[in-house]
């Protein structure tokens, strides 16, 4: 950026006063203040562009990881060895009979049985 103190701002504006005379300062001024808007525009579109430009090159390698990622599969060992049975195939069959047949219910009394003192005679059935 451009180092100007004020003493370098007050020689500008005193040459310029002198130049331009009074009368047509202001409208000098007017001029200059539209051109450094025009430039700082066109400055930060091209910081876009180029913010753009360099996310795009992310995303473009991003997309290269991920599909030799994909060709590669680095975790397919492990996908095999999740879908290996655990116990052996000859006890394989044996449970899954059992695993797919729902449990039988227990049968459920409709009283408690009541205790015989000692020395008496059952109850009638």
């Amino acid at each position: 950026m451009i180092d100007l103190s004020w003493s370098h701002i007050l020689i500008v504006l005193v040459v310029a006063l002198v130049v331009v005379g009074p009368k047509d300062l202001p409208r000098l001024m007017h001029m200059i203040g539209r051109w450094m808007a025009k430039a700082r525009a066109m400055a930060d579109q091209f910081r876009k562009s180029f913010d753009e430009m360099s996310r795009q090159a992310e995303l473009d390698d991003l997309r290269k990881e991920i599909a030799a990622l994909r060709n590669e599969r680095p975790f397919a060992g492990i996908e095999q060895t999740l879908h290996e049975p655990v116990l052996p195939p000859d006890a394989a069959p044996h449970l899954e009979t059992h695993a797919l047949e729902p449990p039988e219910p227990e049968p459920v009394d409709a009283a408690p049985p009541v205790p015989i003192p000692p020395g008496s005679d059952p109850p009638p059935p």
